[in-house]
C-alpha cells in the first residue's frame, strides 16, 4: 500500500557528494516519518537520519554535519544530501517510512553507495 522507492546511489571518490531520493505515494508524504538507514558489509544496520512529519531532523553522530535530510511534499520526495563522503560511508542505504497514523513501517529496496579512491 505504501510503495517506497530509493534512487541516487552510485560510486564517488572520497570527499565527493551524492544526493539520495526517497519517493512515496502521492499525497501521503505529509503523513509519514522518514528515516534513512544504511548497512555496510560486516556491520549492523544503523539509522543515519530521520525527518518527522513536522520536519524535526535528527542525525547519527557518524554523519552529523555532513548529511542533510529534507522533504519536498510537493514532489512526494525525501532527500538525503551526503557531502564529504568517506569510505566508511560505503553501504546500502534504505529509506524507511513510518505512518504517523498507524505506526506501520515500510522499507524501500535499498540503493548502493560506494566511496573509494
Amino acid at each position: 500500500q505504501v510503495q517506497i522507492v530509493e534512487s541516487g546511489g552510485g560510486s564517488v571518490q572520497p570527499g565527493g557528494s551524492l544526493r539520495l531520493s526517497c519517493t512515496t505515494p502521492k499525497s501521503l508524504l505529509s503523513l509519514l516519518n522518514i528515516e534513512w538507514h544504511r548497512q555496510a558489509p560486516g556491520n549492523q544496520r544503523e539509522m543515519v537520519a530521520r525527518t518527522s512529519v513536522i520536519s524535526r531532523n535528527t542525525y547519527a553522530d557518524s554523519v552529523r554535519g555532513r548529511f542533510t535530510i529534507s522533504r519536498d511534499n510537493a514532489k512526494n520526495t525525501v532527500y538525503l544530501q551526503m557531502n564529504n563522503l568517506n569510505p566508511d560511508d560505503t553501504a546500502v542505504y534504505y529509506c524507511k517510512a513510518i505512518s504517523s497514523r498507524s505506526g506501520q513501517s515500510y522499507w524501500g529496496q535499498g540503493t548502493q553507495v560506494t566511496v573509494s579512491s
